[in-house]
């Protein structure tokens, strides 16, 4: 390889940054360095090929874009990259079951067993809809075993698991449970749960660059994501992966997501009404709230509550909850969610109340903490600085 060659090709390696101007905001030059120095040295430290950063103030978005979408070709991240969003796919399945209920076709406090007859009579049943929902349903574990790989071996499964609390006594963050609870509002709305996801859910909330089942169209901005071997990698089908774990989309999608999530009232009355309803909390769990998809804190909060509620021990063990009865629907709150797979990292964080958001979107599933701590600190700086 000659001198030059070599030097593109590390050139590529290297994290470069991009901010799309907004020169109407007189406070770019300070979000830019906020958001700089919060999110720039996790390149290095952790090896990132590339992140996508999008903030939101007071309806302005700013864009950041770090290092590359893809090591091979040296293609870079911009605001039209599509991620992997791990988990935080999570609050789409929770946005589409809030309109499946405005819509009068899903209701929370019914049975699984109502959507999915095959059901009744067992164990799960015992549950309510939104006990899958909350992940309360009484103990159902991180994940399904390797033999559960088919919808057949789902309802198996199903069917023969024990549970090891009542509903709603402990939360125990689940994949097998926020997929039951898309499944059956799938199933509600008389439709395929990506279909609706795709054609119903994203469309409503103008998301153009959003998706399950990546088309042919947009596999150009697809990034790759790299594992801890710096392997190339992106999510493999599983059962309930589209519930769970399997939205594709961009910085400058979600950041709209964000936007109409601190400002409904754009939006259809249904979907409006499914958005504020996202926003309830159900269950007090440790030091956070949960409600459908998101997670949730009193407002201020400080950086330790935060980083307790995005614990691992948060996401691996059950934990004792007290139902919040009536439902907390108001005041001044942080709400979040993380989301990984095996070569990418998410997080999103907003508060209503600031009219401020952040969403963070990287092609390695790099440590949370690192991860919360950094959007915590330009959130900080955006309420500092008088935004």
């Amino acid at each position: 390889m000659g001198a030059l060659a070599l030097a593109t090709a590390l050139t590529c390696l290297l994290p470069v940054a991009s901010q799309a101007a907004d020169d109407a905001a007189d406070n770019a030059g300070r979000i830019a360095a906020a958001v700089d120095r919060a999110f720039r040295p996790l390149m290095k430290e952790y090896d990132v090929p590339g992140i996508a950063v999008a903030v939101t103030v007071n309806g302005r978005e700013h864009f950041f874009n770090y290092g590359v979408a893809s090591k091979e070709g040296c293609r870079p991240v911009t605001q039209d990259t599509l991620f992997e969003l791990g988990s935080v796919s999570k609050t789409f399945t929770g946005t589409l079951a809030a309109y499946a209920q405005i819509s009068g076709k899903l209701a929370l406090d019914e049975h699984p067993s109502k959507y999915m007859p095959e059901l009744r009579g067992t164990p799960i049943d015992t549950a309510s809809v939104l006990n899958l929902g909350t992940y309360t349903a009484g103990g159902l574990p991180l994940q399904f075993p390797d033999a559960v790989d088919n919808d057949a071996a789902m309802i198996t499964y199903f069917k023969r698991w024990k549970p090891g609390a009542a509903p709603g006594e402990q939360r125990r963050y689940s994949n097998p449970s926020i997929g039951l609870f898309g499944h059956v509002t799938g199933l509600a709305m008389n439709g395929d749960f990506a279909a609706l996801v795709e054609t119903e859910l994203f469309a409503k909330l103008g998301l153009s660059h959003s998706y399950i089942h990546v088309p042919d169209g947009a596999m150009g901005h697809y990034a790759w994501g790299y594992n801890k071997a710096g392997k190339p990698v992106r999510v493999t089908p599983g059962v309930f992966d589209a519930e769970a774990y399997g939205v594709k989309s961009t910085a400058a999608d979600m950041i709209r997501f964000v936007e109409a999530n601190i400002q409904p009232e754009g939006l259809e009355p249904p979907m409006r009404g499914a958005i504020e309803d996202t926003h309830i909390g159900y269950f007090k769990v440790g030091e956070m709230v949960q409600g459908l998809g998101w997670e949730q804190y009193p407002y201020p909060v400080t950086l330790d509550r935060l980083l307790a509620g995005n614990s691992t021990d948060m996401a691996r063990k059950p934990h004792s909850t007290t139902p919040l009865t009536p439902p907390l629907a108001s005041g001044a709150r942080l709400f979040n969610k993380t989301g990984s797979t095996n070569g990418f990292g998410s997080y999103v964080a907003f508060v209503p109340e600031k009219k401020i958001g952040i969403v963070m979107l990287a092609n390695k599933a790099f440590p949370i903490p690192a991860r919360v701590t950094a959007a915590y600190a330009v959130l900080q700086a955006l309420v500092a600085d008088g935004q």
